[in-house]
């Protein structure tokens, strides 16, 4: 696959000036009145604090100029990720996940412990900390979303599901919602575990969220990986392709890389899980399936040079065209999460995270682009 850069990267959702100006894992999807909606968490001081807010940023001209970050989901908790998905003449779905606060605790003494946090940092976010009461954290603990019937002007209750994954869930040819991601349940340690990928159905006028099937464990030489944060598409035959982020990371073995996972019944049974980028290809992964009929998966590269890479089907995801470079950012692994959408004239736009200096917060980038086989 030969890539074109027709609009280099440039950052499109931050909050310049602040200390609460990191915005990460975004979401792009085209509403059903042809705008474009980018979420993501933001208005956070770190990767891990109890101030991330599900936001969303809105363009009406193709991704040239873009809305100030709304918020959409904001509870006492560290509200992460912001998935999207468009339903029906004008619905939207936007969701989100959070941690505890023992989560939030332990990782800010890490940092700080690690010299990366001033000590009026650890106690800023540990004085916020301290105000959130054990009723507050578990009514909103878990996966969060809200839907809104009127393509984001107006949002619903918070709802909360028992699964969850960083882009949310997508909408079937027969018009349910279908949504592929993690289960996790909170631990006496305080941390959320995730423990399979499951799939569920959404219904979007009760909130209600039903498990139906359940893609097998992934083990590696042995090893009981973490899969995590998957994605999935339905394809024109029917056919729903998974690609799913599996990781070790001990003193013997690093794996950080894409799987994939397949459904020819709506998601109830899957087939055994494959790996299709090597050992450190890069993860997580997003489908878009472009007008031209290839089968578009972009996933995020943590080995220098860091940066967006893209791989490529036009069998129905048999086979991939795989490590295609979008774009280089040489600046800090702590970056990708990319999601796309094609425009009117047949390009992809594209979104990210990335820091634009190794000491500075992360922003949305967007870049477009376009390819040939």
């Amino acid at each position: 696959m030969k890539i074109k850069i027709l609009e280099d990267k440039k950052i499109i959702i931050s909050n310049p000036g602040s200390m609460h100006n990191y915005f990460g894992w975004p979401t792009i999807e085209k509403l059903r009145d042809n705008r474009i909606a980018v979420s993501a968490s933001g208005f956070r001081i770190a990767h891990l604090c109890p101030f991330g807010k599900a936001v969303m940023a809105v363009s009406a001209d193709e991704g040239k100029s873009f809305s100030a970050p709304q918020v959409v989901i904001d509870t006492p908790l560290d509200d992460r990720d912001a998935g999207l998905c468009a339903f029906g003449k004008s619905g939207l779905i936007v969701t989100s996940f959070n941690n505890t606060r023992a989560a939030q605790r332990g990782w800010t003494t890490f940092v700080h412990y690690n010299k990366k946090k001033p000590e009026k940092t650890v106690n800023y976010i540990n004085a916020y900390l301290d105000n959130v009461t054990d009723e507050q954290e578990e009514k909103y603990l878990g996966s969060t979303f809200r839907v809104s019937f009127d393509n984001g002007t107006t949002f619903g209750d918070i709802y909360k599901s028992p699964v969850t994954s960083p882009h949310g869930p997508i909408e079937l040819m027969d018009g349910s919602i279908l949504w592929v991601g993690q289960t996790f349940n909170k631990t006496g340690a305080g941390i959320m575990k995730k423990d399979c990928i499951c799939a569920a159905k959404l219904c979007v006028n009760t909130g209600k969220v039903e498990i139906i099937g359940e893609i097998e464990n992934i083990e590696i030489d042995g090893i009981r990986a973490l899969s995590c944060e998957p994605y999935a598409i339905q394809l024109p035959d029917g056919k729903i392709v998974c690609h799913i982020r599996v990781e070790i990371h001990n003193a013997d073995k690093k794996v950080f890389t894409v799987f994939q996972s397949e459904s020819t019944d709506g998601g109830i049974t899957w087939t055994k899980p494959r790996q299709l980028l090597d050992t450190l290809g890069g993860s997580p992964a997003h489908l878009m399936l472009h007008s031209s009929g290839t089968l578009l998966s972009l996933y995020g590269y943590r080995e220098r040079p860091f940066g967006i890479k893209a791989m490529a089907s036009v069998d129905g995801a048999n086979s991939w065209d795989i490590d295609n470079v979008v774009c280089e950012h040489n600046v800090h692994e702590d970056l990708g999460y990319p999601t796309s959408v094609e425009l009117s004239d047949g390009s992809i736009y594209t979104v990210f995270y990335a820091r634009p200096k190794e000491d500075e917060s992360a922003s949305i980038y967007g870049i477009r682009w376009s390819f040939e086989l």
